[in-house]
């Protein structure tokens, strides 16, 4: 493939990712208004959120299978072209349960989207060339839930809600077209046989638990009788399927992938930056407009440098992975998330705002040396026909991740700040103790995966040798 054929690929997938993660983000600020709209309480309007993470967390694991079946560049356009539908459809929804099942049908398509984007780059570039690649393609990841919220909150001042939709149709198309230009046409393999009993456990089994996971917002919510039935059927349906895949000749998902140290390594370090992309996601607005009482634009801007200096090195990250390997790239960039995060666990009322600027624009350059050239170093170490299997393996743990950090955060802070009202007195103080210890906790989380990054750099560095000598 040509120079300028390769990166045309990474265009196209990027286009697509892109619009779909900055639609997603771009729904949060938009709750309370659906609920004027349609007349309706937080919890019910609150599935307009939820719908999304669940459909595309059941979809996500048979993509692999698909992919491969039928041919990755078809299935992308078929995803992409779910998505779009699914954004048209729902600036045209009637009630809150059609809104509902539109955003269904989009997560549907994101769920087929994602994995397909890197198991794509992969196939379009060679082993040293898929650092920066990735990198690129990372960016649409990390950024766009950054500045999903601002756009979303500006298109809602300034637009009807729709818009939030119909933004999505006009990208959708360019990308389809790019998909349909760009994307190597990729070889179906007829002889591939369905693992229906590993769809049926890992969907609803991943389907209950983030189902379970988006009902909970509060401490009651975790003893809720539903919630822990919800939660328990789905481990014992995804514990059924792992003995079904150790049995079966055909996987659905090749759980050996976890026999190669470089992979299961780089999963563990997903679900930390996971955790703390997601729960400074959660926290960061909480700090902005209820402690320090700026409004919606402030808050967009406190994550525009973060955003920039992630994708920025992302690339260098990405560059340096194909010229020198992963050694030092992922620990380096994990030390510095960790430097960057503890210092949000001890601010005050008095911190000055250009302070937590700085402390975010510094856990952005870690988050792009560490996150996507972790994925890459595990996806390296892996046999290319498996590819398309580890990158759905690898979206599955990252959604997972984000709802239980989203989850875990959201019910530490309520409850912890409920603690402290009693004996603070002060609503403002009360939050910002709560926040503070939720980013000490994302920093500590951060610093115990560090050892994690040397084993990952450790086993990859064996892998280049044994690559290179034969």
């Amino acid at each position: 493939m040509k120079v300028s054929g390769k990166w045309m690929v990474v265009v196209a997938v990027l286009l697509g990712s892109f619009t779909m993660i900055l639609n997603n983000s771009m729904l949060n600020p938009a709750v309370p208004q659906l609920m004027n709209v349609f007349h309706s309480d937080a919890v019910a309007t609150g599935w307009v959120i939820t719908i999304f993470m669940v459909t595309m967390g059941m979809t996500v694991p048979v993509t692999g299978y698909l992919g491969d079946r039928f041919g990755k560049k078809k299935l992308y356009i078929i995803g992409l072209a779910i998505f779009v539908l699914g954004s048209l459809l729902g600036s045209l929804s009637w009630n809150l349960s059609s809104l509902i099942i539109f955003r269904g049908l989009q997560g549907v398509g994101g769920g087929i989207m994602m994995p397909l984007s890197m198991a794509l780059i992969f196939e379009a570039f060679p082993r040293k060339e898929r650092g920066l690649a990735t990198g690129v393609w990372g960016i649409s990841a990390m950024m766009a839930p950054t500045i999903g919220p601002t756009f979303g909150g500006f298109l809602l001042e300034t637009l009807d809600w729709t818009y939030l939709f119909l933004v999505n149709v006009p990208f959708g198309l360019l990308g389809l077209w790019f998909a349909f230009r760009y994307l190597p046409t990729t070889t179906a393999n007829k002889q591939i046989t369905f693992d229906k009993y590993g769809f049926l456990t890992i969907t609803f089994g991943v389907g209950l638990i983030l189902y379970s996971l988006g009902r909970m917002s509060e401490l009651a919510h975790l003893t809720n009788p539903v919630n822990l039935a919800l939660v328990a059927v789905g481990i014992i349906l995804i514990y059924i399927f792992v003995q079904i895949e150790r049995k079966e000749e055909q996987p659905l998902l090749d759980l050996a992938l976890f026999r190669v140290p470089a992979y299961t390594y780089s999963m563990v370090i997903a679900s930390v930056s996971s955790v703390g992309l997601f729960a400074g996601l959660f926290l960061i607005p909480l700090l902005i407009q209820q402690v320090y009482g700026f409004g919606p634009i402030m808050t967009g801007l406190i994550f525009l440098p973060s955003a920039l200096l992630t994708g920025v090195f992302m690339s260098v990250g990405g560059r340096i992975l194909d010229r020198k390997g992963a050694t030092g790239i992922i620990s380096t960039g994990l030390i510095v998330v960790a430097i960057g995060t503890f210092p949000l666990g001890f601010l005050s009322l008095e911190t000055s705002i250009a302070l937590i600027f700085f402390w975010m624009a510094i856990r952005g350059i870690g988050m792009g040396l560490s996150s996507m050239p972790s994925t890459t170093t595990g996806m390296n170490a892996i046999p290319s026909h498996l590819i398309s299997r580890g990158s759905a393996m690898n979206n599955v743990v990252r959604q997972m991740s984000s709802a239980l950090g989203i989850v875990f955060v959201s019910i530490y802070y309520e409850v912890r700040r409920g603690q402290l009202m009693a004996s603070l007195g002060s609503l403002e103080e009360a939050s910002l103790q709560a926040i503070n210890e939720g980013f000490m906790v994302i920093a500590v989380v951060t610093a115990i995966s560090i050892p994690i990054a040397f084993l990952l750099e450790k086993a990859a560095s064996k892998d280049e040798k044994m690559t290179s000598s034969t």
